[in-house]
């Protein structure tokens, strides 16, 4: 690139969410609201990758590393996706991209909060015109199902993740996606309450991931 001219537009648009304190400086709902710790956006976006992740917000390892899914969720998602670190940090294979860019800290019970209510109006639709070439959302959790999926989303995620065909087949505008629950170690209970996720969307869900990453 030579000197002086303006970065490619998905880097431009990466390094302006990397300085991004809207959470601090202007939060919804008032002063009160405010970020309590110092923001840390972590997105991997992508001009090549066809498969984006889409997940709920950085826990506190993730906010710690700046590196996404970066903990024991990450490993089962790679277990899931079939894919090892190497290949799930390749920012030509995959994006990543968070409904909200920094961890949102804990509630009182220790749980992670909901992303923050300022990120997805501000950058979401933003970050998702940046990636045309992307063919397939893995919206994880009930915050990206909402936002990709929108009135097509069933009343919980268990029913909405139960109907992943009707999402995934669906002949419609834009990539397709496919709905999955938080690979959260949480979650175990809800994987072992439902084997037909392991049993009928994994292998899917393996073979569509490495038909686009190639």
């Amino acid at each position: 690139m030579p000197p002086g001219s303006p970065p490619p537009p998905i880097d431009a648009l990466s390094l302006a969410i990397a300085r991004c304190r809207i959470c601090r400086d202007c939060p919804a709902g008032g002063p009160q609201r405010r970020m309590p710790h110092e923001p840390r956006p972590v997105a991997y976006l992508s001009s090549t990758a066809r498969v984006l992740i889409a997940g709920q917000a950085p826990g506190l390892r993730v906010h710690e590393t700046g590196i996404p899914f970066n903990d024991a969720s990450g490993d089962r998602l790679r277990q899931w996706l079939g894919v090892d670190r190497e290949v799930f940090y390749d920012r030509a294979r995959f994006a990543i991209a968070p409904m909200g860019f920094c961890f949102p800290g804990y509630n009182a019970e220790g749980h992670d909060l909901p992303p923050r209510r300022e990120c997805a109006p501000h950058w979401r639709q933003t970050v998702m015109d940046a990636m045309p070439q992307v063919e397939l959302v893995l919206a994880i959790g009930q915050y990206a199902q909402a936002w990709h999926l929108g009135g097509l989303r069933r009343k919980t995620m268990t029913e909405t993740v139960s109907h992943w065909r009707d999402f995934l087949l669906a002949n419609r505008e834009g990539p397709r996606v496919l709905p999955l629950p938080h690979p959260s170690w949480r979650n175990t209970g809800w994987l072992k309450r439902h084997p037909w996720f392991e049993d009928e969307v994994l292998p899917v869900l393996q073979r569509e991931v490495s038909l686009l990453i190639g």
